[in-house]
């Protein structure tokens, strides 16, 4: 078991691989807190974001904590969680901030809470406990999980609002008055007083492009420096949280911007967004990144924006994984969720990949999607053989899961055994022709019920999460607590988000023989 000095070592050895830590002495210390381990927290390029940002107030400063890799190790020693940049107990911020990406990531934050000796539940906390907020991904979907145990929520693109949040701070006089302004500015919610639920907030143009402040080893993309090129999505897909509906779509920065944000010592970038390669000079800033001498990736590759010059522009700065989406089991699924890729793109993808010598092609689709059958998982089946023809082929299979704000918001989930059922055909259809890698339908189901129910399921997380955090501990703490997804969408006009499902559903359904 790990020590109390070994974890202090460990501290010390990540601190002295970083390049970028910021160090300042400020009035307003904010404990910036990720509920995942260090390398996920600091492949985040918003909690990098945030975490300059905090720094370039003029009156705070930020230090991270993480949720430990070794949690049995912090609670049998007695060590609690602690700041990575002091090694401050969490305890004595006077607030802590913390990013949460996704569902899932819910039993990591109380983990911290508990850690660092606070009450999991906001109600439980008086004016003596540190300020409790959250932000993060999760905000766009559906943050009142977070709710029982937060003071203040976050909501949206928090580049501009934590400027707002730390200037409130900096002025209270009493947390009273503190969280009664907050409930009444926009893009924040404290939960009990008042604000906008499920509000998604639209930072300002200038604030763009997000990109890294550190680079360490010790992360998923070892020492890449990220950078966005484009924010949000110009595309309609009606299960994404970033579609075109949300802020306005896609926003995007001139190449000239992000070369000049890229520091002359970083040998590898990674270019981030919802839809990178949909930038309309996206060619000409790979371009100009691989002859500077640059290794690039770049994530969510559309398979209808590749060109040869493109994927051999990607193989020349190092990638050797072409990696696409089809989102989709059948092309009538795809078109379905208005996913604008055709069978013939995804094949022409594999032909541009091995063209270009690349040594995979890795494809991530769903199954799962309302209306799917057994026919639609058959023709993934012969298509995912077809691709394998070309090049080998890894295939990355997630349940579907509804999320709130997007047009299938309501949709139900499709049943664990089901999928399992849909997920075996797969496996079998593809033997020895594919590497199959499928995202558990358990704990799909767990985070269809976290994104679809209230404030309930947060309190029925906390139960799980206290009960050991078992697939059946969590399915008796939705039964305990009462929680049942609704087709009625919450949303702040009382509109119902999911009215195009109902349409969606009827236009897409099969047809009967004439």
């Amino acid at each position: 078991m790990t020590s109390a000095r070994q974890i202090q070592e460990r501290r010390q050895r990540l601190l002295a691989d970083e390049q970028g830590t910021l160090h300042k002495v400020a009035p307003l210390r904010v404990a910036l807190c990720y509920p995942s381990p260090y390398h996920v927290g600091m492949s985040s390029l918003g909690f990098q974001t945030i975490y300059r940002e905090i720094h370039a107030h003029p009156g705070a400063t930020a230090e991270r904590a993480f949720l430990p890799d070794d949690v049995e190790a912090f609670r049998e020693s007695r060590t609690p969680v602690f700041s990575l940049e002091s090694a401050s107990p969490l305890g004595e911020f006077p607030v802590l901030a913390f990013s949460v990406a996704y569902e899932l990531e819910l039993p990591g934050m109380l983990t911290i809470l508990e850690l660092a000796g606070l009450p999991v539940l906001a109600s439980e906390r008086g004016t003596a406990w540190p300020l409790v907020v959250a932000g993060g991904p999760l905000t766009f979907s559906n943050p009142e999980p977070l709710e029982p145990f937060v003071d203040v929520l976050i909501q949206g693109e928090a580049d501009g609002l934590i400027h707002t949040l730390l200037d409130a701070l900096a002025g209270a006089t009493d947390r009273d008055g503190l969280l009664d302004r907050l409930a009444r500015t926009p893009g924040f919610r404290v939960p009990g007083r008042g604000g906008v639920s499920l509000q998604v907030t639209r930072a300002d143009d200038s604030r763009l492009p997000a990109r890294s402040q550190i680079l360490t080893p010790h992360t998923e993309l070892s020492s890449m420096f990220l950078i966005e090129p484009e924010r949000g999505c110009s595309r309609g897909c009606h299960y994404c949280v970033m579609r075109r509906t949300t802020n306005g779509g896609m926003r995007t920065v001139p190449p000239e911007r992000v070369l000049e944000l890229v520091p002359g010592a970083a040998r590898r970038v990674g270019l981030v967004g919802a839809a990178v390669t949909d930038h309309p000079r996206i060619v000409e800033l790979l371009r100009t990144l691989v002859d500077s001498g640059r290794e690039v990736g770049v994530s969510s590759l559309r398979a209808d924006r590749l060109t040869q010059e493109l994927v051999d522009t990607l193989r020349r700065g190092g990638a050797r994984v072409l990696t696409v989406a089809s989102d989709g089991a059948s092309q009538r699924m795809r078109d379905l969720v208005d996913r604008k890729h055709s069978e013939e793109q995804l094949v022409q993808a594999a032909r541009f990949a091995a063209a270009a010598g690349m040594e995979r092609l890795k494809v991530y689709s769903m199954v799962g999607l309302p209306l799917e059958t057994g026919a639609d998982v058959d023709e993934l089946v012969r298509f995912t053989r077809e691709l394998a023809g070309h090049l080998p082929v890894a295939l990355g299979v997630a349940p579907f899961v509804a999320k709130r704000h997007t047009p299938l918001d309501g949709a139900p989930f499709t049943g664990i055994r089901e999928i399992d059922a849909r997920l075996d055909r797969l496996r079998r259809g593809l033997q020895g022709k594919a590497v199959v890698r499928p995202t558990s339908a358990r704990w799909a189901w767990v985070e269809y019920m976290l994104a679809q129910c209230g404030p309930e399921a947060g309190l029925a997380a906390m139960d799980a999460w206290h009960a050991g955090g078992s697939f059946a501990a969590w399915r008796r703490a939705f039964a305990a607590r009462g929680c049942t997804p609704s087709l009625q969408a919450r949303v702040p006009d009382g509109r119902r988000n999911a009215t195009e499902w109902p349409r969606i559903e009827a236009r897409s359904a099969p047809r009967p023989a004439a």
